[in-house]
């Protein structure tokens, strides 16, 4: 199955820290955009930026005048160790290391061809850090100005400026950031420029920050009262002042744009003081103790977003998130700052007691009672899963949320993922189990035949049936990927044919050898189909043994068309007979989001085939991008309504919120059938 990437989905930070919000028929929460949930989240509590990157990558070695935007190329760990650093600080966002990685700035290093790369590998490595800290987050990807001064003759062409921001803008977002931030500029003409083109790429959440000198001008003249006029007519998110001389001069510039409201909030990330140079390195004057003394007059002057600049580091936002945590509890007591997510009241679902799993075992020498998945299945019932990606850390919390928010949206079960693309993440059985057992949401588990042989395949089956996981999707799994671990090599003592025999060999009370396990096991077995593969007649063939083996459930690779389907359709007729299908098929989807992600799953990822009809409508939907997605997928499944007994739905770039979105209006759609 294709693979799903690391989460950085804006759901999980609304979630920290709100219940969620009542059902309405005028407007379901669920609905809300991105931008929406952002908005409404600041209102709640402050969110927590990092601070410097480039201070850091010099205190590590790299040279003062090195092209910082290339280290997420040519030393990935030191950046991603970094973003780590600030996670553990307590940061509630992290910006990709992306400042001058445009074509203007770049060309002085002979990198300008580049740029699209570095900015995507960039916002690869701040998910991979977020996704290995284990701790909500927002991925920002980092704009800064073209470079050059701001005389007329060193401006370059407004044509070239726009396709510079553009290809920065896409490489950000084909790497899966949250949001964008727009910082340090002090030319409010280009960053208008800036701006323009990230709504026209796409409607994630826009953070738009300047830098003032001493007269509290930007360098073009205008004074901050008429730069945030500007800007909230331009439409962004917030309006923010970082950079500049310290927390006071910045304090002081953020006043002057004005009080923030309802629609555009307030950002301030200043430096960490004014700089002097020691011994050939820059060191700058303001403590961590100063930064968490200066939050309170932050958040007083309406900042909802804080962190910092130059010179600042993970002790700067420790001293941070200790100071906003301060005030949380005085929050409690009478004060207006939100509590931090793990000290807030959680719903009463999220804060239950652990709930001890079903395990249905049966009686001793009896096979237990059918999954609820199979139940469901024989009946009739339309059945909605969607994936989920363990975490690669060992730590659980954002994977916990995000099935409590798919569970909230209506999910009958989750998927987990098992190592997909041969990139190593925690166990799936570790993870299912933690799902099954703190929200007792069923799962389905992909079981892979690349990393374990026969021995170890038995082994786990056994101990995964006796936790009370009984759905499995077997899989030969993808090749380790090199990248990861350099030596690792795969073992393929069977593959996924092999591997359903295997279970239903269990189910039949014995091992692979013969031998008996005392009773039959109760396994739900799944297989996977690619209709649109390139070898048709080796995939169905394929297909007629894995239902030989024992399958008894098919779940399709993502397509998008009807068409799509009834070809499918059509081959299953050619293959079993008439009556098509002998077993229940789950139609695999995966909500488009953007016309680039669209060209990317069809041309780079194996096993995905879009058609050129809603390829072009992705082109067309520009910034609407993932809502024209979600009505892609509801206009598919309501059309093939009756030709398949259930979805299973592939989050990307790990925005569950689009696809609890999808499963709101599915069950919406479900209950205004049944009422009529």
């Amino acid at each position: 199955m294709p693979a799903t990437h690391t989460r950085s989905p804006l759901e999980l930070f609304a979630l920290s820290s709100a219940k969620p919000a009542a059902r309405s028929s005028a407007r379901d929460p669920g609905a809300l955009t991105e931008r929406e949930r952002f908005r409404m989240q600041l209102r709640r509590r402050p969110l927590l930026f990092d601070g410097a990157m480039g201070t850091l990558l010099y205190s590590r070695g790299i040279p003062q005048r090195a092209c910082l935007d290339e280290i997420v190329l040519t030393h990935p760990e030191v950046v991603s160790r970094i973003h780590r650093e600030y996670l553990e600080a307590g940061a509630d966002a992290i910006e990709t290391n992306t400042f001058g990685a445009n074509r203007f700035r770049l060309v002085e290093f002979g990198l300008e061809k580049l740029a699209g790369q570095m900015n995507r590998r960039a916002a690869q490595l701040a998910r991979e850090a977020r996704d290995v800290a284990g701790r909500e987050a927002l991925v920002a990807g980092a704009i800064g100005p073209l470079g050059g001064s701001l005389r007329n003759q060193d401006r370059p062409h407004p044509g070239l400026a726009r396709a510079a921001f553009r290809e920065q803008v896409e490489g950000l977002l084909e790497g899966g950031v949250d949001m964008l931030v727009c910082e340090t500029f002090g030319d409010l003409e280009t960053l208008l420029a800036a701006i323009e083109e990230i709504q026209r790429a796409c409607d994630l959440p826009l953070i738009a920050q300047m830098t003032f000198g001493e007269d509290l001008l930007l360098a073009d003249g205008a004074t901050p009262a008429a730069a945030a006029a500007a800007l909230t007519e331009a439409g962004v998110d917030a309006i923010g002042v970082n950079c500049g001389a310290g927390p006071l001069a910045c304090l002081e510039a953020l006043v002057r744009t004005g009080p923030p409201s309802a629609v555009v909030a307030r950002s301030l990330q200043p430096n960490a003081g004014l700089p002097q140079r020691i011994e050939g390195s820059l060191v700058y004057s303001a403590e961590p103790a100063y930064f968490g003394e200066m939050v309170p007059r932050m958040l007083a002057a309406g900042a909802t977003i804080v962190g910092g600049c130059c010179g600042t580091t993970p002790a700067h936002t420790a001293a941070m998130r200790a100071a906003i945590d301060a005030l949380g509890a005085e929050g409690r007591r009478g004060a207006t700052v939100a509590p931090r997510p793990d000290e807030g009241e959680r719903d009463n679902a999220a804060s239950a007691a652990p709930r001890t799993p079903r395990r249905d075992v049966g009686a001793v020498g009896e096979a237990p009672p059918p999954t609820a998945l199979a139940r469901k299945l024989a009946a009739g019932t339309f059945v909605i899963s969607v994936e989920i990606d363990p975490p690669r850390s060992i730590r659980i919390d954002r994977t916990l949320e995000a099935a409590r928010l798919l569970e909230q949206a209506g999910v009958d079960l989750v998927n987990i993922s098992d190592s997909a693309t041969g990139r190593v993440r925690m166990g799936a059985m570790a993870v299912a189990f933690g799902i099954q057992h703190e929200i007792d949401l069923e799962c389905l588990v992909h079981l892979t035949t690349r990393d374990r042989n026969l021995m170890a395949l038995e082994a786990e089956l056994l101990g995964a049936h006796a936790l009370g996981i009984r759905n499995i999707l077997a899989l030969t799994g993808d090749p380790p990927r090199a990248a990861d671990q350099l030596t690792t090599r795969a073992v393929w003592d069977v593959d996924a044919i092999g591997l359903i025999e295997v279970i239903r060999r269990l189910n039949m009370g014995e091992d692979q050898a013969g031998a008996a396990i005392g009773q039959p096991a109760g396994f739900t077995i799944a297989c996977a189909l690619d209709p649109t593969a390139a070898d048709q007649d080796k995939e169905w063939s394929r297909l007629e043994r894995k239902l030989g083996a024992g399958a008894n459930v098919i779940m399709t690779q993502p397509l998008y068309s009807v068409a799509q389907v009834e070809a499918m359709l059509d081959r299953a007729r050619i293959t079993f007979g008439p009556g098509g299908f002998p077993v229940p098929v789950l139609l695999g989807v995966l909500p488009l989001h953007s016309s680039r992600h669209a060209e990317f799953l069809h041309n780079e990822v194996p096993g995905i085939t879009i058609p050129e009809e809603q390829r072009a409508a992705m082109r067309e939907a520009g910034a609407r991008g993932a809502e024209v997605g979600l009505e892609m997928a509801m206009d598919l499944l309501e059309r093939t309504e009756g030709l398949v007994q259930g979805t299973y739905i592939m989050p990307s770039f790990g925005r569950y919120e689009l696809s609890a979105e999808l499963v709101r209006r599915l069950r919406a759609r479900m209950a205004a059938r049944s009422a009529d």
